[in-house]
Parts: structure tokens; sequence; C-alpha cells
């Protein structure tokens, strides 16, 4: 298989070759008037440049194909998901020399090559930040999305299209991690993303729950809620459900990505994850503190949220050994029975109370909402995030939000008599 991808980019480059050669100009072009050559000057540069940043991406790709049939077997040896532990790690980048400071913490906190192994897939021909990338060696594994063209992109959304070629990449890279090298399960970690020195032992811990729950179909290492003052930073072993997909660190396996991979999206991919038609009533695992942060204020989102909400979010300090803990109260039956029933039973209390520090015990309290714009101010009044996707608030699960307010727990709850999410609710 390998050598018909071997010949398949060599006849390409071929092609590119004489594309190139196309646009060289001939004597006829010669004799053309100067005002012409002013004219075509600039857009033959700019082909051309393409033209060879293009080939050569192409030749990287044969070195690196050439590359897996020498002796650096750890780099390319295919890991089959019926006998293999390890979980790979991929790590999505285009044009940010800075990925050093994700990958850097990525190994800082790596005990084992062989249960983790970093894949960077990098879109963008940006020779700066693969040189980064490459200057790690073998300690990972760095493959390039070939396809570089341009998209067709609908004309209202022009000044979108970054989010197309990202949905593009993570196609790409996925299909690389699963159908390729053949793992049985990947953490995706975007190039922007700081981890917390549990990272790994966090993810190893609920793959177990991950694979035996058929009511679970991601674990996230982030808390959309996760700033200084709404957690609990005193529980940081602290793990819930949550209907929301938080994405920004997570942890999926090769069966949810074959259901997923044949209709993915050519844009949009996270709120693509939130839509019914893909969650199916299925949930994630998230901390109470989070796992990874970003420091990616610049980026296709233009920095979207980043100011007002991400740039706070805590990052966990005190390492969790969760391989140590009993993390079965996550699967759905206990959960369920546990979790939401202590959650109905904590006290209902009137926002004016809470905020005026009139309760007169320090036990966990429950503020009721009925309606959308009725649940959007209280999270506005305590600095949640407000959004909601296909009708599931950040975090949520059940319709119960936690969150800690001045050191205290507090639940946003709907009616107990709750059957499902209205996506409406926008």
């Amino acid at each position: 298989m390998k050598k018909n991808r071997f010949v398949a980019l060599v006849l390409f480059s071929i092609f590119v070759w004489l594309g190139i050669n196309h646009f060289i100009p001939n004597d006829n072009f010669i004799a053309k008037p100067n005002n012409y050559l002013d004219e075509n000057l600039d857009d033959f540069e700019l082909r051309l440049k393409i033209e060879v940043e293009t080939h050569n991406l192409i030749r990287e790709n044969i070195k690196q194909l050439n590359y897996s049939s020498h002796e650096d077997s750890y780099q390319f040896k295919k890991h089959n998901s019926s006998n293999s532990s390890s979980v790979a790690i991929l790590i999505i980048a285009c044009n940010r020399p800075s990925i050093s400071r994700c990958i850097n913490k990525l190994l800082k906190y790596r005990k084992s090559k062989d249960d983790f192994p970093i894949i960077v897939s990098q879109d963008c021909i940006h020779e700066r930040t693969s040189q980064v990338i490459k200057s790690f060696g073998r300690e990972l594994i760095h493959i390039h999305q070939p396809d570089q063209k341009e998209i067709k992109v609908p004309s209202k959304e022009k000044k979108f299209s970054g989010y197309f070629k990202i949905s593009r990449h993570y196609k790409w890279a996925l299909n690389q991690v699963f159908n390729t090298y053949n793992y049985g399960t990947a953490i995706i970690v975007e190039d922007d993303l700081d981890v917390a020195p549990d990272f790994y032992e966090y993810f190893k811990a609920t793959l177990p729950i991950l694979q035996k729950d058929e009511t679970l179909w991601c674990v996230s290492a982030w808390n959309d809620n996760g700033k200084f003052a709404l957690i609990d930073r005193n529980d940081p072993k602290l793990l819930y459900r949550s209907d929301f997909f938080p994405g920004l660190g997570w942890m999926l396996t090769r069966k949810i990505w074959i259901e997923l991979m044949h209709k993915w999206p050519h844009s949009y991919w996270d709120d693509w994850m939130r839509h019914p038609d893909q969650r199916k009533g299925r949930s994630c695992i998230r901390p109470e503190l989070s796992r990874t942060k970003t420091f990616g204020k610049i980026g296709v989102s233009n920095g979207l949220f980043y100011e007002k909400h991400l740039k706070y979010i805590y990052l966990n300090e005190l390492p969790v050994d969760f391989t140590k803990l009993n993390l079965t109260y996550l699967l759905k039956d206990e959960y369920d029975t546990n979790f939401v029933e202590m959650v109905y039973r904590a006290p209902l209390v009137g926002v004016n109370e809470l905020k005026n520090k009139q309760i007169g015990h320090s036990d966990p309290v429950r503020i009721i909402y009925y309606t959308k714009n009725n649940l959007k101010s209280l999270m506005k009044l305590f600095g949640l995030m407000d959004d909601f996707k296909s009708g599931v608030p950040r975090t949520a699960y059940k319709g119960i939000i936690s969150f800690t307010y001045d050191n205290r727990r507090v639940y946003l709850t709907p009616i107990k008599e709750w059957q499902n999410y209205d996506p409406s609710w926008q």
C-alpha cells in the first residue's frame, strides 16, 4: 500500500513539474509588449511560488514514505487496536511556531513513548512551523496534510473559510491515526494548548470507562466554566458527565471515528459534533479542573471568547493518581442514581439569598430555571459561558449546570420532570 502511495506521489510530482513548465514564458510570450509583462509578472511569480512550495511539500511526503521502509520501527510501526494499549496523541498544527510550547509540555509529562506516541499533523505551507516540529526528531511523528487547494466556500461564508480548512484537516488527520497507523484510541490536542501534569494519567484512567459505557462518546480535558472563581480547587479529582461536547483536548475511539468519518462536515466540525444527529443522547466525561488551557488568542476564531473566558481558565497544578481511583461512579446508571438525585436533594434558594449571603449553611444549593432567557440571565449573572449549542448549555448534564460561587457548590437545574433539551434554545 505504501508503495502505491509512493508511486502516486511521484506521478503527482511530475504533473506539478509539467505545470510549472507550462507557466514558464516561451518565445510567443516574450514577444508580447512590455506592458503585458508588467501586468502579468506578479501573477506569474505568485503562481510559481505556490507551485514550488507544493513541490517541496510533495518531496517531503515522499521522503517520509521512503523513511518508513528504514530502521525507525517506532515512528512508522502499525498498531492493531485489538492488542495495543497505545493511545495516539494527535496534535493539530498549521502555522504556529509556538507549537513548541505545546510539544514541550506533552514531552515533559509523558512517561512512555510507546504508551502515548505523538503524531503532529500539519496543515498549511509554513516552513518556520515545520522546522520547529522537525527539531523534535524521533520524539514524534510529523505528517503533512497534502491537499493545499483553496476550498470552494459559499460566498456568504468567505470570511469563515478557515473553518472549512480546519474541518478538512481534522478528517484527514483522524483518518491517518485510525486508518493508516491503526490506533484504537486518540487524544486530539490543538497546537495552542498547555497540558496539566496529570494529563496522561487522567486519560489513561478514564479510557476503560469510555470503552465500557456505550452512553459515552468522548473524554475531554476541558471545563468550559473552569474559571478560578467557578471551580473547587480543593477537589482536583472531581469528574463529571456532560451532554455538551467540550473539545480542547479530547479522546475518542476508533469505533466512534468509523461512525463519524463518512459524514464528516465540510466546516464547523465542533458544532456539528454537538448536533443531536451525532451526539445521539451520548455524553462526555469532563473534569472540574481543566487539564488543558489555551494560549492561542490569535487564530481562525479571531479571539472569540478568549478575552472574556478562555484566558481565565484554571489549569490544574496538583497531579491526581486517577488510575488508583475507582471511577465507576461515572457509569451512567450509577451516576444518574447518585449525582442527579444528590443535586435535586440540595435546597432551593433564590438568587438574592445567595448573592447577599443570607444562607445559614455552607452546603450545596440549587437554583431552578424555567425558560431559556431565565437560564441565560443566570449564567451571565454568575459569569458562566451563556451560549447554547443545539439547545445544550455548556457543561450541562440533564440540564444541570454545576459551578461554585463564593466557595459554595451551586447547581442551576430545570424542573425535576425535565425530559430533554430544546434545540430552539440558541
